[in-house]
Order: C-alpha cells, then structure tokens, then sequence
C-alpha cells in the first residue's frame, strides 16, 4: 500500500534515484517544476544521482544536458546502464579479460575503465559480450556477438528496453535487438539496467545512503526496479506511466508514493486510510464493489489516484479481479 510521512521527502529521505527522461527532463525540454524542485530537494539534504537506462551517452553528456537545463549535476552524480553492465560484468569474469562491445562510446568508456580489453571480433575470443543501443548497431555487430556467445561468451545487456523514444515516435530500442542475438543463440543474456535492481543497488552501495528513495514515471522499469532492490518509490505523473497505470499496477511494479511532479519531493505525504468500506484521503473516496471501483464524486487531482490505488490494491490482493473499465482516466493537474 502507499506510504506516508509526515515530513517531505526530501527530509525523510537521504538519496533519491532520478530517473530522467519524464521525471528530470522530456527530450530537449525542461519539466515545469523539474529544476527548483530538485534544487529545494538538495538544500532540505537530499543528494541526487541521476540514474538510466541509456547506454551510449558518457556520464558527462548527461550531466552537460542537465546543467543546461538548469538542472546543477555533475558526471559522478550520473549511472548509467553502461557503467551497471561494466561493474556486473566484474562479477562473472576477471578484470583484464577481453569483451566484445556492441553499442556506442558511453559503453566502451565504461567497459574499458573497468579494465577490461575491449575487441571488435568473435574471432579475438573474448570471454563476453556486452551489448547496449547505439544507432550505429548494424548486422554485422550483431553477428560478431552472436558468433563470440555461440563459442560459449557470456552474453550481457546494458538494458532489455524494447522501444526507444524519439521525436517520431517509438523505434526499437536495446532489447530489441538483444532479441535478434537470443533468437540467433538461444541464450538469454544477463540485464544490467532497470527493472532489475542492480543499477539501484550498486549507487545506494557507492554512496552510503542510508534511506533511498527511487523516483520515476515508469512503472515497468524505474518503480519495479524499486520495488525489485526493496527500496520505496516516488512515481511521478509527468512522463509514461498514468496515474491509472498505477491503479492497475501488479504488486511489482507498485510506488510507495504518487505525485503529479517533482514538487512532490518538497511535501509531506499522506496515506489513504480505510472507514466503512471506503478509502478517503481529504476530499477524495473510493471503493470497490463486485469488482467494480467506484469514486466519490468530490474526490478530483492526485488524492484521488491515491484512493484508487489503495482501494484497487486492496481488493486484488484479496483475491478480487477489479474490471480495468472500471478504472477512469484520472486527471491530476498541474
């Protein structure tokens, strides 16, 4: 269920894991309230690192394009999946060994400052194969790694992320073509990006948080890779996942907070709480009934995802199947 606190976020925890795509930033674009928001955030306490999924952009990029964003940040205060899949890889082979690389130069950066020897052919007999996305990934790359993991190479992957965002819409992402080389193979490859929880685990470990906290707009990735290292989760409504995405979320991929944005670090955060069959927080009331959530009709913005969420949770975890038609869109304002 959802949880509260009675002071803001941003005090009550001492790291918070930012996604950035739909939480920091939206493409090119600023999200409005994005930057003060984390500024407040690190002035309450609360240290920032930046965490995703990307795999062929160097740490400094990202921080550059932040900074530019206004949002202050420096490469150490970035992870990505290149720098997850390099250090997971340390622990399936010997530092020095050789690796096949297929993607862009934030995974050969990464994968070199590991210290590892990084080739290009199947041929040089490399010990593994860690693949990221990088738009210069072509058939011939493919079939070196499926050639070094068909010889017994380890087989890794930056992330598993069917489709890939862009200005045009979606196009296929690193999974997609970790696909190809499984389905040349026959082998599933180890995943060092989100929903797993290594990444997550690996900055709570190099930082020395003590109470982290995972803040996202996907449920299928930032928040079940949350809910996969143990850590609770701020979903934020600015970016994929809906607030009636989270109404219907599985138990793994479930926040431990919501909030329309990311002014929802700076405030207290209460849980819905149960009377008479209905959940109420303020205003807002829901419940469920043979199957079907129903909504108070005061109950409006972000109060009245979180009812639903308790409400829906609640009876599914009970053994009840909740009809998803039943579940509005629910808008939450800005």
């Amino acid at each position: 269920m959802l949880l509260s606190t009675a002071t803001p976020l941003a005090e009550a925890y001492d790291l918070a894991l930012v996604d950035l795509d739909g939480v920091a930033y939206r493409g090119h674009d600023s999200i409005p309230h994005a930057s003060d928001s984390l500024a407040e955030a690190r002035t309450r306490g609360m240290r920032l690192v930046f965490v995703t999924n990307n795999a062929s952009r160097e740490p400094e990029s990202v921080a550059d394009q932040l900074t530019g964003l206004g949002i202050a940040a420096t490469s150490d205060e970035v992870m990505t999946a290149a720098q997850a899949a390099a250090a997971l890889l340390l622990q399936h082979v010997e530092r020095g060994s050789r690796v096949l690389v297929v993607g862009g130069a934030g995974l050969l950066t990464a994968v070199t400052a590991a210290g590892f020897e990084v080739v290009s052919s199947a041929d040089e007999e490399p010990v593994a194969v860690v693949q990221g996305f990088a738009p210069t990934v072509g058939w011939r790359q493919l079939a070196e790694a499926a050639y070094a993991i068909g010889r017994g190479a380890l087989h890794m992957a930056s992330n598993l992320d069917l489709s890939l965002p862009t200005e045009r819409g979606l196009a296929p992402g690193n999974g997609s073509l970790v696909g190809a080389v499984r389905s040349a193979t026959g082998i599933t490859p180890i995943s060092a990006g989100k929903p797993q929880p290594d990444m997550y685990r690996l900055v709570v470990e190099r930082s020395g948080a003590r109470s982290p906290l995972v803040v996202g707009d996907r449920l299928d990735t930032d928040l079940g890779g949350a809910v996969a290292a143990g850590y609770p989760g701020l979903h934020v409504l600015t970016g994929v996942s809906s607030a009636r995405d989270a109404v219907l979320a599985p138990a793994t991929e479930r926040p431990s907070y919501l909030a329309a944005d990311l002014r929802g670090l700076l405030e207290p955060h209460e849980a819905p709480s149960e009377r008479a069959g209905w959940w109420t927080l303020g205003e807002a009331a829901a419940r469920v009934v043979d199957g079907r959530l129903e909504l108070d009709d005061r109950s409006a913005g972000v109060d009245a995802a979180r009812v639903a969420c308790s409400a829906v949770w609640q009876a599914v975890d009970a053994g009840t199947d909740v009809e998803p038609t039943s579940v509005p869109e629910l808008a939450v304002g800005g």
